[in-house]
């Protein structure tokens, strides 16, 4: 079996580096933002992955430089579903895989049966594990299916430079509030004014824009309302505030 991307055998069970599985995906997205989004599929530090570093020596000009750098050790199931998350040939292609590593894996693992009888046993074993497997399977591929229309569309504003409505930054988030909630959350933690205007320092952050809107009231006159607009790195410290503040469960209603 040709070695498409690394495995580490040195832990109890096999891992693959993040990093390593980002470049065979050939994903655009940069490493340090697109991890945190597969994470968001409910996978665990720990649990699924571990933190790591290592160091990176490069040339800059005529003196070398150390840079520490970030990665993460997935275990192989985990770097199953996040090929499954990719739906193109890359991913498919590095699913299979995997496949393939398990079961090399499992067959050092384990002693292979000797006589019949052990082989009849470890058939029986096998076609309940393998019932097992199809059925862990088809429940991951059915909780992908959930949530991949939310993840496309997280990604298609991620990846975007523009600002979005509060609105839909409320939907992007997913945190189980609406505008109002999360205007409402914003005021009561100093990031807006009482008017849903960004205090100047979250501006200055790059964490939101203003525009102004110019409207017609049936009386004829004009009048300038002021609309809130969120960057992507006023989403990221909206989740993380909210995550700090709440747990993540607490939903704030709008006063």
């Amino acid at each position: 079996m040709n070695e498409l991307i690394k495995i580490n055998y040195e832990n109890e069970n096999p891992t693959v580096s993040g990093r390593d599985l980002h470049e065979f995906l050939e994903i655009e997205t940069q490493y340090t933002i697109w991890f945190p989004r597969m994470t968001e599929y409910g996978f665990k530090e720990n649990q699924d992955f571990n933190l790591i570093f290592f160091d990176e020596v490069r040339l800059e000009g005529d003196r070398e430089v150390t840079r520490r750098i970030t990665d993460h050790a997935l275990t192989i199931d985990m770097a199953k579903e996040i090929c499954m998350i990719q739906r193109n040939d890359k991913g498919k292609e590095a699913r299979q895989y995997f496949i393939e590593v398990e079961k090399k894996y499992t067959q050092l693992a384990y002693n292979l049966p000797t006589d019949y009888l052990s082989a009849l046993k470890a058939l029986v074993v096998s076609e309940e594990t393998k019932i097992q497997l199809i059925e862990q399977n088809k429940k991951q591929e059915e909780q992908i299916a959930i949530l991949a229309p939310k993840g496309e569309f997280f990604d298609a504003v991620a990846s975007s430079k523009s600002a979005i409505d509060m609105a839909q930054s409320a939907k992007v988030l997913d945190m189980g509030i609406g505008r109002n909630e999360l205007f409402a959350f914003l005021r009561n933690n100093g990031v807006l004014m009482g008017d849903n205007i960004p205090y100047q320092t979250y501006i200055d952050r790059g964490y939101f824009r203003t525009i102004e809107q110019k409207y017609t009231k049936p009386d004829g006159s004009t009048n300038i309302n002021i609309k809130t607009l969120v960057y992507q790195r006023g989403l990221d410290y909206i989740r993380k505030l909210y995550t700090k503040e709440t747990g993540g469960y607490q939903i704030v209603k709008a006063n």
